[in-house]
């Protein structure tokens, strides 16, 4: 490997080790309503997100609150020297995407059915560390 391209793998692989991401596949919510939460801890500090989290009364919240502890844990496993009170963790992406649908029916009158979608989610959650110190 040149001397290039060796340098440029390892600016990529440290800049790499400042972020940690988590996954929650078909979570049985409506993606609508699962933003609804996700847009409140978008670019919030963790601590932050997580007392957000911890104190909204929808259903969402209980397990976008797990994720997020998930991810700081990954965040932690490849930081294992660094603190995370000092990294000052911020929510740098938190995506919420459509998953598969369950079809049922529900009858209606005069022998019709009504075709009802079951929407589940897929979230994608990516912590990191704030290199940029706002005053």
């Amino acid at each position: 490997m040149g001397s290039r391209k060796k340098q440029m793998a390892d600016a990529i692989k440290e800049g790499k080790k400042q972020v940690a991401f988590a996954k929650l596949n078909n979570c049985p919510t409506s993606p609508r309503k699962m933003r609804l939460v996700a847009d409140l801890v978008r670019g919030e500090k963790v601590e932050h997100a997580l007392n957000i989290l911890k104190f909204n009364q929808k259903e969402a919240s209980g397990k976008l609150e797990k994720l997020l502890l998930s991810a700081i844990a990954n965040w932690q496993s490849k930081n294992e020297d660094a603190n995370i009170e000092e990294a000052e963790l911020v929510v740098k992406e938190i995506r919420v995407d459509g998953g598969s649908m369950l079809k049922r029916l529900r009858p209606a009158p005069q022998g019709r059915a009504h075709r009802i979608r079951k929407r589940s989610n897929h979230v994608t959650l990516v912590v990191g560390a704030n290199n940029n110190t706002q005053s």
